[in-house]
């Protein structure tokens, strides 16, 4: 192995799984509680947990307030830059409080209060920032919708949440468009049955929304009269936001985050994993509305007392494929985070990396997350970069780290295709069916042991019981990560893929039984499956297998484009639905279940075995056959 059993690691680990009580005590004592816990850890009931259950705090004073009177007010706190508007801009500490105190203060006016859910439907600017700490500081909960979302999953989102206020802008900016956000919000609430008492908009030069008289708020007139708020003091088991995950009904699920936890794990993940200290800077090229920007663009970075980067542009063609490297050095980048899809798009444009022009001295490490890094994507990024290259797994509902290289600890040596060792508080087994521990290199379901460390989700938002089905109940004693793997003979993890019928496109995690709904509602279609299958920048994309109905005759092609309009309509266009083909048969069980696990292997050029319960045997070759003449088979 690495390392040995008085390795840095090795001891941190030991102390966090053999003690976690006192374990995460020394780390709740190095932020500002208003209230220092005694009661470290408490356990409910079977499945439920409290961390810090006496503790109280503000997420929104740790992350800005907290280093202000520490003397730190001047340091820069953000780094707004944005190649699709030619805009950058700065907030220093003590900036971007007394912006987030006003932005509080409007929330209050407006009758935010602790506990109230506030949505935020916005694109990358600082305003999207600001208005979550807002929210955090008032002791509210947020729930931040990505900007990409179409009007029905926003929708969806607002009934689920019932937010007093939504927070949304007059438009995002793509490449080479404008995407108008208010014509999908004043959508989303004529189809939503909750409906909020305010809107705020905050008005981009770009774009000027038109507003509902008695509803909507400018946000630069309602700023210009605020008075600041002060931050509102909760107890660490208090929600501080909502941040919704597809699942496999189609349904979302809103993964609740406590303060207390949050902030202890975020902070701690800051050191261990990122090895990071106040003053460096950290970019994680994500989105507010993901669990990247949430954890690592907005909170952890902040808390932390870094400088984080925000960044309203593309890896490729803003306006280049040098943007990356062109922040990185602009901004005296040290960690830069980001998906493995970006990776492969730069790569795709620029494969010899022409990075001569760019100082990279400052940047320590690259962390990659969100999706399967391929060892090629791996390499690759290596090669050029001459920098560590730290792939690490987790999720929405873990918030940080399950499995990573913890440079802050010890730099391990990288096996291409691991995301290295469990994170310290982190108690990763290998599951067969029945529950029972594997061996190591014996594949199996990814569990990790009760209870969860601080910082995961604590139940899905007024659905309890549909947390403990589904992450609780199939393994008693573990939360069951949906994902698959092995645990080699020196500890390192290998995450194989999902485990259920969620499919990952771009690191984003989408549900194909949702796709599945929305296509079946073709008048022409009988019966569809969707998968994902292999595409070289964004790891997957949906492809759908359609059975028509009797005695319809369609053009294919006109049908796969009324599909793809009806998924964009739905979903939105990062579902980067593209493909559907019109087969005779599906592979079936004899009870009717369709064997989409047997099609993923078909569509990936995997050997497989014809399963003995199928109904039809013939129906794998006839499917086969179509595949590879629409070229959908992946060559291994």
């Amino acid at each position: 192995m690495t390392t040995t059993s008085q390795s840095p690691y090795q001891s941190e680990y030991h102390a966090a799984v053999s003690s976690p009580q006192l374990f995460w005590q020394q780390q709740a004592a190095k932020l500002n509680w208003y209230k220092a816990p005694n009661g470290i850890l408490q356990q409910t009931d079977d499945y439920h947990y409290q961390w810090f259950s006496d503790g109280v705090l503000n997420t929104a004073y740790l992350a800005l307030d907290s280093h202000i009177e520490q003397g730190r007010g001047e340091q820069t706190a953000l780094i707004y830059d944005s190649p699709v508007t030619n805009t950058k801009q700065q907030f220093t500490y003590r900036e971007l409080r007394d912006d987030v105190a006003r932005f509080a203060g409007v929330l209050k006016a407006l009758g935010v209060g602790r506990g109230d859910r506030v949505v935020i439907y916005m694109p990358m600017i600082p305003q999207a920032a600001i208005a979550m700490l807002a929210v955090a500081r008032l002791g509210a909960v947020h729930s931040v919708v990505f900007g990409g979302f179409s009007a029905h999953e926003l929708a969806l989102r607002i009934d689920d949440a019932q937010p007093k206020v939504v927070v949304s802008a007059s438009c995002g900016i793509e490449i080479s468009k404008l995407i108008a956000y208010k014509p999908l919000l004043d959508d989303a609430l004529v189809k939503a049955q909750h409906k909020p008492d305010y809107c705020v908009i905050y008005q981009r030069p770009q774009l000027q929304a038109a507003m509902q008289s008695g509803r909507d708020l400018d946000w630069q007139q309602a700023m210009a009269k605020a008075e600041s708020a002060p931050c509102v003091p909760v107890k660490a088991t208090d929600p501080l936001y909502i941040l919704y995950t597809s699942g496999t009904t189609g349904k979302p699920k809103g993964v609740v985050r406590d303060n207390g936890g949050h902030a202890v794990a975020l902070n701690y993940s800051m050191q261990a994993v990122y090895n990071c200290k106040p003053g460096d800077v950290f970019w994680a090229a994500s989105d507010v509305g993901w669990v990247v920007g949430h954890s690592y663009i907005v909170y952890g970075p902040l808390i932390a007392g870094c400088t984080s980067v925000l960044y309203e542009g593309k890896p490729v063609f803003t306006p280049d494929a040098g943007a990356f490297w062109r922040l990185c050095a602009e901004y005296k980048v040290n960690t830069l985070f980001a998906a493995p899809t970006a990776f492969r798009a730069i790569r795709k444009e620029d494969p010899q990396a022409q990075l001569q022009r760019y100082d990279l001295s400052a940047l320590r490490a690259i962390f990659v997350a969100g999706e399967r890094l391929d060892p090629a994507t791996y390499q690759w990024v290596h090669e050029q970069l001459g920098k560590p290259v730290i792939d690490h797994w987790w999720q929405t509902e873990t918030g940080w780290p399950i499995a990573a290289n913890p440079a802050g600890l010890e730099l391990m040596t990288a096996k291409p295709g691991s995301s290295t060792v469990p994170v310290p508080g982190f108690n990763v087994r290998i599951l067969d069916d029945s529950g029972k521990v594997l061996r190591a290199n014996e594949q199996g379901y990814i569990a990790l042991k009760l209870p969860l460390p601080p910082g995961c989700l604590s139940t899905i938002w007024g659905n309890d019981e549909r947390f403990v089905a589904g992450y609780l109940d199939t393994f008693p004693g573990y939360y069951a990560s949906g994902d698959g793997g092995y645990i080699d003979e020196d500890g390192y993890l290998f995450v194989m893929g999902r485990t259920d019928d969620v499919i990952n496109v771009a690191g984003h995690r989408l549900s194909t039984g949702e796709m599945e709904q929305i296509v079946a509602n073709h008048p022409a279609v009988a019966e569809c499956c969707v998968i994902g299958i292999h595409e070289p920048i964004k790891g997957q994309q949906p492809l759908a297998l359609l059975l028509l109905k009797n005695g319809i005759t369609v053009d294919e092609t006109i049908l796969e484009a009324e599909l793809v309009a009806m998924v964009r309509e739905e979903i939105g266009a990062l579902a980067c639905f593209k493909k559907a083909i019109v087969v005779k048969r599906l592979p079936k069980t004899r009870s009717g279940k369709i064997l989409r696990k047997l099609l993923r292997q078909i569509a990936d050029g995997a050997s497989y075995t014809v399963p003995s319960t199928i109904d039809d045997p013939a129906s794998v070759a006839e499917v086969a056959q179509y595949m590879a003449a629409k070229g959908l088979i992946n060559q291994p």
